[in-house]
């Protein structure tokens, strides 16, 4: 069991509309993780039961950035998409449930 393949979850709308319907939720991973160490973090970590795991790399790649247009390197990073059993939620990716007062 490796808890150090999670580095951080990653809360965008899309993945916030993920999580509330299709009950998948989305983490930064260390490259060198596998799918089972990921879902063994995540069952350690977060006390849930998990369905499925899907990985996404992002290659890295050069930018060109600023006036200068001086060259910057994105660094490789890898992503994780984990479905969870019916029922199980993470805490961290319940902002929505809060109510809005205008």
């Amino acid at each position: 069991m490796q808890t150090f393949a999670i580095k951080k979850p990653i809360i965008t709308e899309k993945t916030y509309h993920l999580a509330s319907t299709e009950n998948a939720y989305t983490f930064e991973v260390a490259t060198t993780a596998t799918k089972n160490q990921v879902k063994e973090a995540i069952e350690t970590i977060f006390s849930v039961s998990v369905l499925a795991v899907r990985t996404l790399m992002y290659a890295s790649h050069s930018k060109r950035v600023g006036k200068k247009r001086l060259l910057s390197k994105k660094i490789k990073v890898k992503r994780a998409l984990v479905t969870l059993k019916a029922g199980d939620s993470i805490d961290l990716f319940n902002l929505g449930s809060e109510e809005k007062t205008a």
